[in-house]
């Protein structure tokens, strides 16, 4: 309020000194005496309607419209006193008053700019305090900062002062302001309707608007500077000069550039809210919307034409997925298929295309093009999105650029008259020529666009497989299949770029010619003189028009892109969604615990094939167990009943509430155990001990030395398979769901403790965790489970479901025979194994943190990481880049040189041509002697005076054309040879750094996958490598292109005299300086922005691989949360960044602006001539703008080279040694022992050994059973076989497979000899061929019959088994299967690969008895001249077995013959 009041007295002692002022001259006289009365009294109606608005208002923030109006009365005073004759000889009372006039408004805005922006009174809590240290538990201090800390981002201040001194944290950035908060705004984005298009306007409307309006003010600003330029140079030509008038003019120059500054600044906030909200908003919707869809899929068995992994696919068949995905299935997006029209035709249809393809489509996505694949929205998240996003930022240009255009060719008429008509033919012409470039440009970015996705996909499904490849030595054919996706986005990219360039090169072109044409036509047509107040002028508007024209097909580029872009996201969010996610959650009492289904058909969503037939089945509360063989469609019955299968008629009633779901394949976070059990519900203690206990967890968590709070990594992957299934079991069984769908929890257990788990939940009917809820469990091992069932649901062949109640169990002899067989089976298994044994385990338990902290570089990017960039570009392009920057740069300054000469030559002594060869001598005579002792004279300034050798242009101005043609042809090529030059670079230096990060990932140490999540490493060699494609070149490139121009800009004005000189370096230096200030802080807060984008990435991975479970749990509201959350930590230091930026770009366009200006007074008053004036001005122009511009473009460098520090990061891997020694292709031969000798293992140097002083001799060709605890070593006993680990050097242990020790054999040979079939074998998008035999190494006629015998056998199999083909269709990871599928498959591979050592990890756990039997059988038949290794628990995985190593605590308990088979130990 004090603020109001000091504002109200100034404007009130202005009305009081102005109505005294206006008095007295009234009072003293007539005539001249009135004028100036009528000066006096402008200010007074302004200053009374101020003070009126402050006394009524009595505002508490920045008052808009007193603000308004005291600067308007300050600028007006200003030009009154500069610009009123008479004014500054008025004398001293009169320039009191007009002192008083000036500071009053001055004094009122200064007031007004220490106001805040936000009401006082309000509350602060929780918002940063402007000016005190920083810290990210507090909002950002835009909230609430004053008028002048806004404008002039000095809020900023602190956090630079901590950069400056440190590295910056996450704990130093402030949160996001209140209207940049994403839990608002997706809020909001949700409640707008139409399109996104349509509701992104909506929702940014208002920030286009001011964006746009500030835009246009800048552009007008902008190019009043040449009107004032010739009006300055006029001043100075004229006779005599009038110095004083054109400081006048340099003042109001000035003055624009002050307002171009600080409406830069505003303009760059408001775009800057514009596109991190735009980009927050289709992030959060596009997360939101991935919750929501379908889980598309396409039929495992569905028959469809051959097709290599990464082909494209006929249009139709969806691929979910895949990497076979083809987003651009329809002709449209490739070549159009329609006649040409003409380009007015062509341009409005392309408009009303564009907006048909945003409206919101009735039809399903189908008819278009297959559902969007995992890569895809992957694409959509990190590119897509950006590129809308970055339009919206850019809005203000679809306006300011054309008009820039189109205002600098009414000024260059206003100069030259109908002259300039010819250049403006040459513009349209090469116009018309871009619009066919720009419609090959779009095609080729749709193709390549769709190449990127399918190179996302692949290079997705490798790291998350990379484990899996290398144990089969399968990395390299896949690597080669990346590289190949690779090759065609390079090639498309560069054909792109070259598009690019030839819209570049026809831009360039035409914008030289036209001065040519313009200054031809000006005198030679029309027969006037360049004058200097015409020529720079003109060039400075010519510059507009160049850069207007460079920019306008970049312009109309990136809105190509962003429409292709547009479009694919609208495709996406009109995907069907699955059922009842509209639906609210039961708010009232819950109803009838019941499930029913009646005659109802159901098939995975995409696919026509029904999986379940007819389905008529009633569930209460109680167990019901569901049975079947292998790949039945068990797992697809919870899916049905979870809603995410499409269903065919009949009648499906289910309590629409939240379920307790275990998936087959658990799914967990990278989090710690308690965290996954309670998976964001409230922690009720006696509940969880009870579960825990019940889960058969305790002992296992009291391994752990942080217990349950230990984290156990990515997927699990701290974990054992078992304790995997058994965490997962737990997170169902401690939710308050009423309905339980478990499948196959306990299918890696051993006997005893599956048979302990089920008995601990259902034995007590009155058990708390299980009473009165209804429990539908998925398993094989019917003999344990039984018993607690009122009901089992067999389903049979056909998809068909038999429903049998306690009444027919307890009379089904068929039935309780194979209970009773499997039992028996089980007990003797039991019997064998080692008392008290744990559950099976896929790997074994790791240390208590798994994840490293991602590490981020401190300072600014080393040298070397530039050489590694340039060195990836060959080195003699970038001298070639260089030497055609010189040349432009020469060519440039000659360019104004020769401008400066020609305008200063007119009336001058004719001399002879130097373009002689079109003149005759007798024109000019002249004597030659005479001439070559002129050449080498200089004028005054150093430079050449071409007057000796060029005829006045008054007499022939043709030579001059001449010449500045050529002079502007050299720029042309030179620009364009630089263009070329640029595309070679990328296009290696992207090639050379991806294969080399890429081969470097993929021999990395086992150790650096454990420790490194896949969506960190993906982070990498997806986002961090698109930055490296896009920007790292151009920008190396502009830091060189501005250095060339800095140093020639320096050299021309010390020519003209060295008061320039000091100027310019003073100038330079304090650029520097406020440039190092910044820098700290910018490159510590680019670091943190890439490091906080993979948890986005991660996250997304995450959920798509449990959405089922998401959306069963009813989570997705927590997990939208936690995007939310995710999404404002990774704004907030973009947002912080930019507001870093604007601080800078402030600072420089100031500096620029008052450079500018006491440049130009140097040289108004250095008695330099009006040319040279002219000349040198554009030379400090240059100078200025090359600094400015230098200084951004080398921290805008620095900061896109983190991408190329973070990808050169992955070049210093560590890598695995890949062994000295070559076997002999025999190896192993049939009845080399496996011998561990003296064996110590540990996963990394710091970690306690897991297996220790370990030896024993597993003969050639056994059969090996491999028991034991969990985490007792048996995991880790099987990777060293395959030399993932080595012994410790320290212990003289040695691993031996006949007389050849692992840790020199050549690890390509060994692991192509030793198969490894994990409990979840990993597979891959593409055919079932494709999955079975990758390197193609196989006949048609093998593969065929290990596939019958597999996935066909007449024990093991079906109908559903039948009708798999070798064309049949794998989704990515096999999600279209079961994981009794996936583990045929798996073995499948064995059998086919039949190698000498053959190690399955519970290969068979979800197997049922039958086929489990007869896969033993074939096995034994299949592999009998291998040496097989087992490390399972269910009795027929390991009844054969005729040798046994029992492991506890990492020790060997027994190694030897099992049973009656005599052999060596």
């Amino acid at each position: 309020m004090a603020w109001a009041v000091g504002v109200f007295l100034l404007n009130a002692l202005v009305v009081i000194v102005h109505a005294g002022a206006t008095a007295v001259v009234i009072w003293q006289g007539q005539g001249p005496s009135q004028g100036q009365a009528l000066l006096y009294f402008i200010p007074i109606v302004p200053s009374i309607i101020s003070a009126l608005i402050l006394a009524i208002d009595r505002p508490r923030t920045v008052p808009g419209p007193v603000f308004l109006i005291n600067a308007v009365l300050f600028l007006v005073e200003l030009a009154i006193l500069a610009g009123v004759p008479g004014e500054a000889e008025s004398g001293w009372p009169g320039i009191l008053v007009r002192a008083a006039g000036i500071c009053l408004p001055f004094a009122s805005l200064l007031v007004m700019f220490n106001m805040p922006l936000r009401d006082p009174l309000m509350s602060s809590d929780g918002i940063g305090k402007p000016l005190s240290e920083p810290t990210s538990s507090v909002r950002s201090p835009e909230d609430l900062v004053t008028l002048w800390q806004w404008m002039s981002v000095s809020w900023m201040a602190p956090l630079i002062s901590i950069g400056y001194k440190r590295q910056l944290h996450d704990e130093d950035v402030w949160f996001l302001a209140y209207e940049f908060q994403h839990s608002r705004l997706h809020l909001l984005f949700r409640e707008l309707t139409g399109s996104v298009f349509v509701r992104l306007l909506k929702a940014n409307g208002l920030d286009l608007i001011i964006t746009t309006f500030l835009g246009v003010l800048e552009t007008l600003a902008e190019l009043a500077e040449p009107v004032l330029l010739k009006q300055l140079l006029g001043a100075l030509s004229s006779e005599p000069s009038n110095p004083r008038t054109a400081v006048v003019y340099a003042g109001l120059t000035l003055l624009g550039r002050l307002a171009r500054a600080q409406s830069g600044v505003i303009n760059l906030w408001y775009c800057r809210r514009n596109y991190e909200r735009t980009r927050g908003e289709m992030i959060t919707m596009i997360y939101e919307k991935t919750l929501r869809r379908k889980a598309f899929t396409f039929p495992s068995s569905q028959d469809s034409p051959t097709l290599d992994i990464g082909q494209e696919e006929p249009s139709g068949v969806s691929t979910a997925t895949t990497l076979t995905d083809n987003e651009s299935d329809t002709d449209e997006d490739v070549v159009p298929s329609k006649p040409r029209l003409s380009r007015f035709s062509a341009l409005k249809t392309w408009f009303h295309r564009g907006y048909q393809k945003l409206r919101p489509r009735q039809s399903t996505p189908a008819a278009t093009s297959g559902p969007a694949s995992t890569g895809k929205i992957l694409n959509l998240l990190r590119n897509d999105v950006y590129e809308v996003a970055q339009r919206f930022w850019e809005v203000p240009s679809l306006i300011t650029k054309p008009l820039n255009f189109v205002v600098s060719i009414v000024l260059i008429w206003r100069i030259l008259g109908p002259a300039s008509l010819s250049g403006i033919v040459i513009l349209i012409a090469g116009m018309a020529f871009n619009v066919s470039l720009m419609r090959m440009l779009l095609a080729v970015e749709r193709v390549r666009r769709g190449i990127t996705d399918v190179k996302l996909q692949r290079t997705s499904q490798f790291v998350e497989s990379i484990r899996h490849l290398r144990w089969y030595d399968w990395q390299g054919a896949w690597l080669a299949q990346i590289m190949e996706s690779r090759q065609a986005e390079l090639m498309k990219r560069m054909t792109s770029n070259i598009i690019m360039k030839c819209i570049s090169f026809v831009n360039t072109l035409t914008a030289f010619m036209f001065p040519v044409a313009g200054f031809l036509a000006y005198t030679v047509v029309s027969g006037r003189p360049l004058t200097v107040d015409v020529a720079f002028p003109a060039l400075e508007l010519f510059g507009m028009l160049q850069n207007s024209l460079r920019e306008l097909p970049d312009l109309i580029t990136v809105l190509l892109n962003a429409r292709v872009a547009m479009d694919r996201i609208e495709r996406f969010m009109v995907e069907p969604d699955k059922e009842n996610t509209d639906e609210e959650d039961h708010q009232g009492p819950p109803g009838d615990l019941e499930i029913v289904i009646k005659d109802a058909s159901f098939s995975w969503p995409g696919s026509d094939r029904k999986v379940l037939r007819d389905v008529s089945i009633k569930c209460k509360p109680g167990l019901t167990v569901i049975c079947g063989k292998v790949g039945i469609g068990k797992t697809a019955m919870l899916q049905a009943i979870l809603g995410e299968l499409d269903q065919h008629g009949g009648e499906k009633i289910i309590p629409h509430e939240m379920v307790g779901y275990s998936a087959q394949t658990a799914w967990l976070e990278s989090m710690s155990i308690r965290e996954n059990i309670l998976f964001s519900t409230a922690y009720d203690e006696v509940r969880y001990r009870q579960v825990i206990d019940t889960c058969c967890l305790r002992d296992d968590i009291n391994e752990f030395k942080s217990k349950d709070s230990t984290l156990i990594g990515e997927n699990g992957v701290g974990l054992s398979g078992g304790q995997r299934a058994r965490v997962a079991l737990a997170r169902a069984i401690y939710s308050r769901a009423r309905i339980l769908l478990l499948d196959d929890p306990i299918a890696a257990l051993d006997h005893q403790t599956a048979a302990s788990i089920l008995g601990n939940m259902f034995a007590d009917k009155d058990s708390p965790l299980t009473a009165g809820r209804l429990i539908m469990f998925v398993t094989h091992r019917v003999d344990i489970i039984t018993k607690y069932s009122y009901q089992v649901l067999d389903i049979v062949n056909g998809g068909r479901v038999k429903t049998f109640n306690r009444e027919e169990l307890d009379n089904n002899e068929e039935l309780e025979q194979l209970v009773a067989d499997v039992a028996v089976d089980d007990d003797v298994a039991a019997a064998k194994a080692t008392a008290g044994q744990g559950d099976g385990e896929g790997e074994d338990s790791a240390p208590d943190t798994f994840i490293e902290e991602e590490h981020r570089a401190h300072g600014g990017v080393v040298a070397s990481v530039y050489w590694q960039y340039v060195k990836a570009g060959k080195l003699g392009w970038w001298v070639s880049l260089i030497l055609s920057f010189v040349l432009f740069r020469l060519a440039r300054v000659t360019y104004f040189w020769f401008l400066k000469e020609w305008a200063e030559h007119y009336e001058s002594t004719p001399a002879p041509s130097l373009y002689g060869f079109f003149r005759t001598q007798d024109q000019y005579p002249v004597n030659r002697q005479s001439i070559l002792l002129r050449q080498a004279e200089l004028d005054k300034n150093g430079w050449i005076d071409l007057g000796r050798y060029l005829p006045s242009p008054s007499v022939d101005v043709h030579p001059w054309l001449f010449w500045f043609f050529v002079i502007s042809l050299v720029q042309v090529l030179a620009h364009t040879l630089s263009d070329i030059t640029l595309i070679i670079i990328v296009y290696k230096a992207g090639k050379n750094l991806f294969e080399q990060a890429m081969r470097r990932v993929s021999n990395a140490t086992f150790r650096f996958y454990d420790v490194t999540p896949v969506g960190r490493l993906m982070n990498r060699v997806t986002s961090d490598m698109g930055t490296v494609d896009g920007q790292i070149a151009n920008q190396l490139m502009q830091v060189a292109w501005y250095s060339i121009g800095w140093l020639s800009s320096i050299m021309v004005i010390a020519t003209a005299t060295p008061l320039f000189l000091v100027l310019s370096v003073a100038m330079t230096a304090v650029f520097i300086l406020i440039f190092n200030r910044f820098l700290p802080a910018s490159q510590s807060l680019r670091r943190l922005e890439t490091v906080s984008l993979s948890p986005l990435m991660s996250n997304f991975g995450t959920l798509v691989e449990g959405l089922t479970t998401v959306r069963a749990f009813r989570a997705e509201p927590h997990f939208q949360r936690r995007i939310i959350a995710t999404t404002d930590a990774f704004q907030k230091m973009d947002h912080i960044y930019w507001s870093l930026q604007a601080w800078l770009q402030y600072r420089f366009d100031l500096l620029s602006a008052l450079t500018s200006f006491a440049l130009t007074l140097t040289a108004i008053f250095s008695g330099l001539s009006g040319g040279a004036v002219g000349f040198v001005l554009a030379a400090a122009s240059n100078l200025v703008q090359n600094t400015h511009n230098l200084c951004r473009r080398y921290g805008e460098m620095q900061m896109t080279f983190v991408s190329v520090e973070r990808v050169i990061e992955l070049l210093d891997l560590e890598q695995e040694p890949n062994g000295t020694h070559k076997p002999p292709a025999s190896w192993p031969a049939f009845g080399d022992d496996i011998v561990f000798d003296h064996v110590t293992l540990r996963y990394a140097p710091t970690l306690d050994p897991v297996l220790m002083d370990v030896s024993f001799t597993i003969p050639g060709g056994a059969n090996v059973a491999v028991t034991g605890r969990t985490g007792s070593g048996k995991s880790t006993l099987a990777l060293s076989l395959l030399g993932t680990l080595h012994p410790e050097p320290a212990t003289g242990g040695t691993i031996h497979i006949g007389n050849i020790d692992l840790a020199e054999v050549d690890k390509h040979a060994l692991r192509r000899n030793i198969t490894f079939v994990a409990q979840d074998p990993v597979l891959f998008p593409g055919s079932l061929r494709d999955n079975f035999d990758p390197l193609d190494e196989h006949g048609e006629s093998e593969r065929a019959d290990v596939l019958e015998r597999v996935l066909g056998g007449s024990d093991g199999g079906g109908e559903s088994h039948n009708s798999f083909t070798l064309d049949s269709r794998i989704d990515g990871g096999g999600k279209n299967l079961s994981q009794g599928q996936r583990q045929l498959i798996g073995l499948g591979r064995a059998i086919l690969r039949r190698s000498p050592v053959v190690i399955m990890d519970e290969a068979t756990a979800s197997i049922d008895a039958d086929t489990a039997s007869y896969i033993q059988r074939l096995l034994r038949e299949e592999l009998k001249y291998s040496t097989v290794i087992t490390i399972a628990h269910k009795a027929e995985a390991v009844q054969d077995a005729d040798f046994e190593i029992v492991l506890d605590k990492g020790k060997v308990v027994r190694a030897g013959p099992r049973g009656g088979r005599d052999g060596p130990a």
